[in-house]
């Protein structure tokens, strides 16, 4: 028996329910999708398909830059070099009326460049940043919302788990993706200092300013920041240079960060980094076996040709459908984690988009921005609860101070619609 695309839409909207009753993803997209696909095509089907999707989710050789830039970003950040690059940020800007929230943003944007993981990012800056923002007098809003906000800078701006695992999905060039995100991840950066300065010229008790470093404490705090310079050129450098695959480049990311902070590491920290490591990696992969079988099933029924005919009997112009897109992405976002949304729908997401003729590369840009979005927002947040885990702030105080971030990440969409070669020149200018 064919199913049709009404059953695939059912299906898609079954996952979504078990979803909102807490059901575990990766189980609520395996379960759905052996069931679908035991009605539609017996239990010998089913057997295959549940014998082979652990196999498709760890076979792939590009899908082993996932558990690399993952080993890279826990131990970059179980190593102490966040806490490098805040000081030096921090000497920087720490001086001017809200200059510690800029130092965080700015420090995450730096410290993204050598992790690819929001929630580390959030993590490390958290435990470094808070507690010095907090000591200066700032309020607790305007502190945690821009380690909240700051943390989403770890998936855009490379390396990124996000666009690697879009790569993978999608087929589309993991390095052309990882250069895409460069000029919008620095853009978000600016977006979000703009987004401080308002909360603080708005309150201006909420960020007084600080001290004036020396010069010579300026100086030395840049020496210390010089293992991440290293390691950031190792990794991008040699991509942009074609010294090494994306794949090859995570390898090299891990043994130098491994050699920058083994020795310094304390034992504690390395069984930390080393469970981190692993159940994250289970996670990602758990979730690719749980979406391997619901989207065999999805294809099977052709709902995302259906999409696409529904869409042009519509009538809509191509961009109203990206802006529907992208709400139903940034509502989706505030329901469940950023890494279960891009598994359970870039396959129709992005058969629609270039349908559509639009770039698979700032789509992939897009794509990652709202999810940025979907990490800043109640009530599924996932930035939200690692800060209000790691600082034991109420979750209301948290979320009160997220509001011009967010309105900051919409900006950014508006200009990626704009000016699309925000995403798209330097890939096609380097490659």
């Amino acid at each position: 028996m064919t199913a049709g695309p009404w059953a695939g839409a059912l299906a898609f909207a079954l996952v979504l329910l078990l979803i909102l009753l807490q059901v575990p993803v990766a189980v609520a997209m395996g379960l759905v999708g052996l069931i679908a696909i035991t009605l539609a095509d017996g239990w010998g089907a089913a057997g295959f398909m549940l014998g082979r999707a652990a196999f498709d989710a760890a076979f792939p050789y590009a899908l082993s830059v996932v558990p690399l830039f993952v080993a890279m970003g826990v131990l970059a950040a179980r190593g102490g070099l966040g806490r490098a690059l805040y000081t030096l940020v921090a000497s920087l800007l720490g001086h001017y009326r809200g200059g510690l929230a800029h130092a965080t943003i700015g420090a995450c944007a730096a410290f993204g460049a050598i992790c690819g993981s929001s929630i580390a990012t959030a993590a490390t800056m958290g435990r470094i940043a808070l507690p010095e923002m907090r000591s200066r007098g700032y309020a607790d809003t305007l502190a945690a919302a821009s380690v909240v906000a700051g943390g989403t800078l770890g998936v855009m701006i490379p390396p990124s788990i996000f666009f690697a695992l879009y790569g993978v999905l999608t087929g589309q060039s993991i390095g052309q993706l990882f250069l895409a995100g460069v000029l919008p991840g620095l853009l978000g950066t600016v977006l979000y200092m703009l987004a401080v300065a308002w909360s603080v010229w708005r309150r201006p008790e909420s960020g007084p300013a600080g001290p004036r470093h020396s010069r010579a404490e300026r100086l030395a705090a840049l020496r210390r920041v010089w293992p991440v310079l290293l390691l950031f050129g190792l990794v991008i450098g040699g991509i942009t240079l074609g010294w090494f695959s994306p794949t090859e480049a995570a390898a090299v990311g891990v043994v130098g960060a491994l050699a920058l902070t083994g020795r310094t590491m304390p034992r504690t920290e390395w069984r930390a980094a080393l469970a981190e490591i692993a159940l994250t990696t289970g996670m990602i992969f758990t979730l690719l076996m749980g979406a391997n079988l619901f989207n065999y099933f999805i294809e099977s029924t052709r709902l995302t040709d259906g999409l696409i005919a529904g869409v042009a009997a519509l009538g809509l112009n191509r961009w109203a459908v990206i802006a529907l897109l992208m709400l139903f992405y940034i509502v989706l976002g505030a329901l469940m984690d950023e890494i279960s949304m891009i598994l359970l729908t870039v396959a129709p997401a992005y058969a629609l988009v270039t349908g559509l003729g639009f770039d698979p590369i700032w789509f992939g840009v897009m794509l990652v921005t709202v999810c940025e979005i979907g990490m800043i927002v109640p009530p599924v947040g996932m930035n939200l609860f690692v800060v209000q885990r790691v600082t034991g702030l109420s979750m209301g105080t948290v979320v009160s101070g997220v509001a011009p971030f967010a309105v900051a990440d919409c900006a950014r969409l508006v200009l990626l619609c704009l000016l699309p070669g925000l995403a798209t020149w330097l890939p096609h200018a380097l490659s």
